[in-house]
């Protein structure tokens, strides 16, 4: 991190300082490294004599641990000439920042923010690990109501913004897929002139001193010896839902002015359609880390795709935060699910026993403990298996569970 002074840090709490500068900040006091800030979130205020052990230079015990690390993260984006790109979108976000890191590190030193790292904690953690040689740094902007993206992009003041698409997420929140587009228009919003929004087909852009590079829904792209080719970018990855995120990325990459490599090897964040092979020649998709009904149906078309012969089983849990509108999404997405000839399906949650409603065989359970009850009654060896749920149903574990089974 470009380093801080610790008289920098007065006035925002409590503060114990070891030396006149940080180098580094944390919130979790295990992670900690000599000359690191630790910044006490929640209940953080009991590990601070753990983050000093480990040889924090700093402990900050904030009165308020948003505010704080806001200031903290633009103290740090202000002594940076890196340029920033934004990255927010109903799904897409993470996976788009993985595909557009693994895009810059070959030829620029770059920040990008770890796993999904996107809110007023990840967004300014993310811009506290800008060095003073650091040319790019990738934020991811998360939403949870209206205000939330302009406030983060207020910190990290992206030049360059990505929307990856728009759908019925966070509707709890914002009501409407019209709210949604307003909330995640605060990008665009939030850039200076000249600046590059980089948005999806027919997405509203009332400013006229931008560039506007704009993403079809279904880019053209072909599928060669495994890999996705993109605007002649070859990817280790062939999902069709992937491949729009790509030309997301590249655009992103372009505006940057980066050059295009004949090939990228992108390593996704964890439970983002991870595969494993399984017992009998059998197929695993881990796609547990987070759902919503765009991605819910991507994910359903994979399995189609990559299924062949198999016999086809989804384990999907609730998609979380669809407010009055979830029971009516969730039977929709039982529908695909029939019509991608799923052959059996395992509902985990109370939203989720709506997909049955779709006609595809199966059985509901109210957790993810019931789930792990049913697994030996519901996947067979030589199955392919989708597992697939907002992050709030936990539904990792029945992946993992999966996984421990040897194939043969």
């Amino acid at each position: 991190m470009i380093p801080l002074e610790t008289s920098a840090l007065s006035g925002l709490g409590r503060l114990e300082a070891r030396g006149d500068r940080v180098t580094g900040v944390q919130v979790d006091s295990r992670r900690i490294s000599p000359g690191d800030l630790f910044v006490a979130v929640g209940r953080g205020a009991t590990f601070t004599d753990d983050a000093l052990a480990r040889g924090a230079a700093a402990t900050l015990v904030p009165d308020d641990a948003f505010a704080a690390l806001a200031l903290i993260g633009l103290a740090v984006r202000e002594r940076s000439g890196a340029r920033v790109v934004g990255i927010t979108g109903s799904t897409g976000k993470t996976s788009t920042k993985d595909i557009l890191d693994a895009l810059c590190k070959p030829s620029r030193r770059t920040v990008a923010a770890e796993a999904s790292f996107n809110n007023e904690i990840g967004v300014p953690l993310t811009l506290c690990r800008l060095e003073q040689d650091t040319e790019v740094c990738i934020v991811e902007l998360g939403m949870r109501g209206l205000g939330q993206i302009a406030h983060l992009c207020a910190i990290a003041r992206p030049e360059i913004g990505v929307i990856t698409n728009v759908g019925p997420v966070h509707l709890e929140l914002v009501e409407t897929i019209e709210g949604v587009v307003r909330a995640k228009g605060e990008l665009v919003d939030s850039l200076p002139s000249g600046g590059v929004a980089i948005v999806p087909e027919g997405f509203p852009v009332a400013r006229h001193d931008l560039e506007v590079v704009r993403v079809p829904p279904d880019p053209e792209s072909t599928v060669v010896d495994g890999r996705a080719v993109v605007d002649g970018v070859a990817f280790n990855f062939t999902a069709r839902h992937q491949m729009a995120n790509a030309v997301a990325a590249l655009a992103a990459a372009r505006a940057l002015g980066l050059p295009a490599p004949p090939s990228v090897a992108v390593d996704f964040a964890p439970w983002r359609g991870d595969e494993l092979e399984l017992a009998g020649g059998g197929l695993l998709v881990n796609d547990a880390y987070n759902a919503n009904p765009i991605s819910m149906r991507a994910a359903l078309e994979y399995l189609a795709e990559v299924a062949g012969d198999r016999r086809k089983v989804a384990i999907l849990g609730d998609m979380a935060e669809l407010g009055r509108t979830g029971a009516r999404y969730h039977r929709e997405i039982g529908v695909a699910a029939a019509q991608l000839g799923v052959d059996e399906l395992l509902a985990v949650g109370a939203l989720a026993a709506g997909y049955l409603d779709g006609g595809v065989p199966g059985r509901s359970v109210p957790n993810v403990h019931e789930a792990l009850r049913a697994l030996d009654e519901v996947v067979r060896e030589g199955d392919a298996v989708l597992v697939k749920a907002s992050r709030v149903v936990g539904l990792e574990a029945v992946a993992e569970a999966l996984a421990k089974v040897p194939a043969a």
